[in-house]
């Protein structure tokens, strides 16, 4: 029975990633959780969206539930641990998000400050996430990391993660701030008051509008960029 399950864990993961070698050329690569993952199937993901405005081919190696602390090596290496969704490859822009499964699903978001050190540190010099996107700038990469939304004015099941959030995107926003080729986008002013159009029924994945949304704003940090 648990060599069927791994099997259908196998079977489902190896189907969520695109294959860098079928995109040879392609410049832009995304990495995440189901903020990127979510509506592949129907071909409105981000990195559906961002291709539309960009022009160009975004792999997409994001997978739904994927975390950077993530300890079991199969399913780990076919993408649920996110620094695992990194292939080297001649990449322009690296475009990643993801922290918030480390502390919703593994800490509940309560008592999780030894987790949120192991993800970044208070100065953003070290850390998973930290070690994750240095990989992909010394492959000359530059790289995107990409905030979460908000559901302001609208009550989510995740509003008790509301603190560890912002800590863990002011943390992003220091990494940031300490190197030119890093751009940390926040997703935190992207929702107007009260509007629960951004987002799926469940008030915690983006909706299709959502997901363009995200994507406007990815891409309008890339063609301004230097």
């Amino acid at each position: 029975m648990r060599v069927w399950v791994s099997l259908l864990v196998f079977l489902a993961l190896a189907g969520c990633t695109e294959s860098v070698s079928s995109n040879a050329n392609a410049r832009f690569l995304m990495m995440g959780d189901s903020m990127f993952a979510i509506h592949g199937a129907s071909r409105k993901s981000v990195a559906h969206q961002l291709e539309a405005r960009l022009g160009e081919a975004v792999v997409d190696r994001s997978v739904s539930g994927a975390q950077y602390l993530y300890a079991l090596p199969i399913s780990g290496s076919l993408g649920l641990r996110i620094g695992r969704q990194y292939q080297a490859s001649d990449w322009d822009w690296v475009i990643i998000n993801g922290g918030g499964n480390d502390l919703w699903l593994t800490c509940g978001c309560r008592a999780c400050n030894a987790k949120l050190d192991r993800l970044i540190s208070a100065d953003g010099k070290t850390g998973e996430i930290v070690d994750v996107v240095s990989t992909a700038r010394a492959g000359g990469a530059k790289v995107v990391y990409a905030g979460y939304l908000r559901t302001p004015g609208v009550p989510s099941s995740i509003d008790h993660c509301k603190a560890y959030g912002d800590a863990l995107e002011a943390r992003l926003a220091r990494m940031a701030a300490q190197d030119g080729g890093i751009w940390f986008v926040s997703m935190a002013d992207l929702v107007p008051n009260g509007d629960r159009s951004f987002h799926g029924p469940d008030l915690i994945h983006p909706s299709h509008k959502g997901s363009a949304a995200i994507a406007a704003r990815i891409a309008a940090t890339i063609t301004s960029a230097p």
